[in-house]
């Protein structure tokens, strides 16, 4: 059985003071046998305590982005290696925040994943459609699209991916795809990573979409559900616990 993975995307939120009390009890309460991969993406800000506080444990550091571009006159940006310095294993590229505040295209999302491959990063590939592209009955076809631009431009890479399918109309929204909805678009994104690599079964797919407490375990027990990217729900360690316990 595949290992799950539980990644907290704090998004922009945290301060020294609420980042070290919310890791020192997520590292309190995971249990002893915790079978669930975990990971935590922090603002770049906070990379270098959130490597220290992590120090000696099993979580996984993330980062919110990654550059696209490997240095020079990129103001702000932040290369794949400078994240590689403070230890993180994990980047999310693609996000529908980055997509619809900063104007990331699929071109963009694909080289970011290869600039993270690059150095070592596992990029976590976030696709989703709209509400209107949902009620348009362009789920599928969005999410093909969004995935083939990376898959294309990473090549024999594929299998070394995290891809995290969120739709749109359910990030911070209070809404959530039901398991059955959020399973049906896990399985074409597996069929679509299947037929461009021998091990794309190695691909976790995570759901991104509002995962909370309540609905964690439904939504894990589905058969192409193998993970979850958590918002909310992240900065507060009871909730995130919850998931993680979830995932075992």
């Amino acid at each position: 059985m595949k290992q799950k993975l539980i990644v907290g995307n704090w998004k922009m939120n945290g301060s020294l003071a609420a980042n070290a009390a919310l890791l020192q009890a997520i590292k309190q309460g995971l249990p002893a046998d915790n079978k669930a991969g975990v990971a935590v993406a922090a603002p770049a800000a906070y990379l270098a305590q959130v490597q220290a506080e992590l120090a000696g444990s099993a979580i996984g550091v993330g980062a919110q982005d990654v550059s696209q571009h490997e240095q020079g006159a990129f103001t702000g940006e932040v290369s794949a290696a400078m994240l590689k310095e403070f230890g993180v294993r994990y980047a999310l590229v693609g996000h529908s925040e980055r997509r619809q505040y900063h104007g990331e295209t699929d071109a963009v999302v694909a080289a970011k994943a290869q600039a993270a491959l690059s150095k070592g990063i596992t990029p976590i590939v976030c696709v989703g459609e709209t509400l209107a592209e949902r009620e348009a009955g362009q789920t599928e076809a969005v999410v093909k699209r969004q995935l083939a631009a990376v898959i294309h431009q990473v090549g024999h890479c594929v299998s070394e991916l995290v891809v995290a399918y969120e739709p749109v109309w359910a990030i911070g929204t209070g809404k959530t795809a039901t398991p059955e909805q959020a399973q049906s678009v896990h399985a074409v994104l597996r069929a679509q990573l299947a037929a461009a690599s021998a091990q794309a079964d190695r691909v976790p797919l995570l759901y991104g979409g509002s995962m909370n407490a309540a609905n964690a375990a439904q939504l894990l027990a589905q058969v192409d559900i193998d993970g979850g990217l958590i918002g909310g729900a992240a900065l507060k360690a009871p909730d995130f616990l919850t998931i993680v316990a979830a995932a075992q």
